[in-house]
């Protein structure tokens, strides 16, 4: 995918646009009943479960592609006001959406 601007800020220096709308992307991931127990074991000791983190890190990364798949969709030049929110389902589960407003400049 060529270089699409994807920014947390309201404004864009240099460049005036319009609105499009808003768009998401959602992915929900599980890791697998060993690397559960895994991790059940390591909340007994303490630190970072990193099979966890790199499962978050990866659905960041899934999230913020399809959120970019559905502006470049809408035609958009790029996102702002681009934001995370996640949550568990069940015990094993964890979803994440990318979302922002997609715009498109007029400058």
């Amino acid at each position: 995918m060529a270089e699409f601007l994807v920014t947390t800020t309201e404004h864009v220096p240099g460049h005036n646009y319009e609105v499009i709308g808003e768009v998401f992307g959602v992915t929900t991931q599980s890791r697998n009943m060993i690397s559960d127990l895994g991790a059940g074991l390591k909340s007994l000791v303490g630190g970072e479960i990193k099979g966890y983190t790199k499962m978050l890190q990866t659905s960041r990364e899934n999230a913020i592609e399809r959120m970019k798949d559905e502006a470049l969709a809408k035609n958009a030049d790029a996102i702002v006001m681009m934001r995370f929110d996640s949550g568990s389902i069940a015990t094993d589960m964890q979803s994440v959406v990318a979302y922002g407003t997609a715009v498109r400049f007029v400058d």
